[in-house]
């Protein structure tokens, strides 16, 4: 009898699933946990109480990221917190056998950024992280989802983990996007139009000619965010872009092994004629660069249209929240974002800060100046990233506009160690979420693209990037 097709998640989850009772939670196999300073101090204090070692060290790999000072690598930049969160992940790896990345480490960065980067992230896998923006792998056709502190001790002593399993989601975008639309503006697209509740218990899968058409650095982009559209992880099939991608990185395959993994991996894509759920098609044909107006990356706008007001809204809750929001925003209804003035542009996070993202901006920014009164932040995702960019000349184009060229870390994106805005600041930003105070008490964040950050920076004000094209 011929099995029923499957999708792409199916496949991966049903390869993991070590146990299954009725109308529990599944154990799932984890086949690579990846952890960092800020969510697993608690979990090692756990097994030390219990007397508990590391499950596997080997499929554990730590870095340090979110606290770390991006001016210099100084302890006396680290506030307090922080630099007793570095201390503690070290000791915590000396004592228990697992790899980490830290400061002094030259591969060192964003641990969504260096996984990739370093082979670690392979298609099929399982990956957790104490972070949410775990979902950034699943550009590789991995499940990849963020866990809670009491999961990472459960993952770390027994390399399993809880969980029921999600629904599923295809978001097919069509077409392909015109000149100055990027993956960015392709997902901000996206959880405008379904909200930042329509993944909620869903895994989505995208699909369609746009997503085929991105390379690995803009898939990753597309599945970070997946998180601010509510869902539990997103997925993309793994191509031979994925495998090209691949090759011979330090942690992917060797030999035989590479030919073997291959012929697995090609079995991965959902089959044809697979059934999901739920099921969105957006056309990206006539997108525009995108950016948000409000508190919650759902309100976001193309970014030639004036600012909508709460009436505009059906639903009595959106209508609050819209109005709750224009009011932090300080923004009026009805008119234009464009040409309202900016004081901070941050280029970097897990969501932007690969070389094609710093390559792309350097692109726009060269022989232009950052406009006067504008603090440009330049932050890339990881000290690989960081050479990489310096070998091709990109930091002297940044610095000559006058931006500020970082060390790797999360930096303005969590608002740490002085990388944060002032009350009633306005940013530009290419991170993930614009919550209030997200990036500083009081600091209002419009997020956008890496050209459109640069478009900002150089006009003083929100500026579509396309006339600097």
């Amino acid at each position: 009898m011929s099995r029923a097709p499957r999708t792409l998640f199916e496949k991966v989850w049903q390869q993991h699933v070590v146990e299954q009772e009725p109308d529990s939670p599944a154990v799932l196999y984890v086949d690579l946990h990846l952890i960092h300073e800020v969510t697993s101090p608690q979990a090692f204090a756990g097994l030390r109480q219990r007397g508990l070692k590391v499950r596997r060290p080997d499929r554990t790999v730590a870095t340090m990221d979110h606290g770390t000072p991006t001016q210099a690598l100084d302890s006396e930049l680290m506030e307090v917190q922080v630099a007793r969160q570095i201390q503690q992940l070290e000791t915590n790896c000396r004592d228990f056998g697992v790899r980490l990345y830290d400061l002094a480490d030259e591969q060192r960065g964003i641990v969504h950024v260096m996984g990739p980067e370093l082979g670690l992230t392979h298609p099929g896998m399982t990956i957790v992280c104490g972070d949410s923006h775990t979902s950034t792998h699943g550009a590789f056709g991995a499940l990849a989802f963020g866990i809670g502190t009491s999961e990472v001790e459960g993952v770390l002593a027994t390399q399993c983990l809880l969980q029921r399993r999600p629904k599923t989601f295809e978001v097919r975008l069509a077409g392909r996007p015109p000149q100055g639309v990027t993956a960015k503006d392709l997902i901000l697209a996206f959880i405008a139009q379904v909200g930042v509740e329509a993944g909620r218990g869903y895994v989505i899968e995208y699909t369609g000619e746009a997503v085929q058409a991105l390379d690995m650095e803009g898939r990753m982009t597309v599945c970070n965010m997946s998180i601010e559209a509510g869902a539990r992880a997103g997925m993309i099939a793994p191509d031979d872009t994925t495998f090209q991608y691949l090759a011979g990185r330090e942690f992917a395959p060797q030999g035989a092994s590479w030919d073997a993994a291959l012929e697995r991996w090609r079995r991965l894509p959902s089959d044809p004629g697979s059934s999901y759920d739920k099921r969105v098609t957006l056309d990206v044909t006539r997108l525009e660069p995108m950016i948000t107006y409000g508190t919650n990356p759902g309100m976001a706008i193309p970014i030639s249209s004036p600012v909508p007001g709460p009436e505009t809204f059906a639903d009595p809750a959106q209508r609050a929240a819209v109005e709750k929001a224009l009011a932090y925003m300080d923004l009026q209804p009805g008119k234009p974002l464009l040409g309202h003035p900016v004081d901070v542009v941050f280029l970097g996070s897990c969501t932007n800060s690969r070389l094609s993202d710093l390559r792309q901006a350097a692109a726009l920014l060269s022989g232009r100046k950052v406009a006067p009164g504008v603090r440009m932040l330049v932050v890339p995702g990881s000290q690989v990233v960081k050479r990489q960019a310096e070998a091709e000349g990109l930091d002297r184009v940044f610095k000559a506009a006058g931006a500020e060229w970082r060390e790797s870390g999360c930096s303005m994106c969590i608002a740490m160690n002085g990388d944060q805005l002032q009350p009633g600041q306005y940013a530009v930003s290419t991170s993930n979420r614009n919550f209030e105070g997200r990036q500083g008490r009081g600091g209002r964040t419009f997020l956008a693209s890496p050209l459109t950050a640069v478009a900002a920076a150089v006009a003083g004000a929100v500026s579509d990037p396309r006339t600097l094209m």
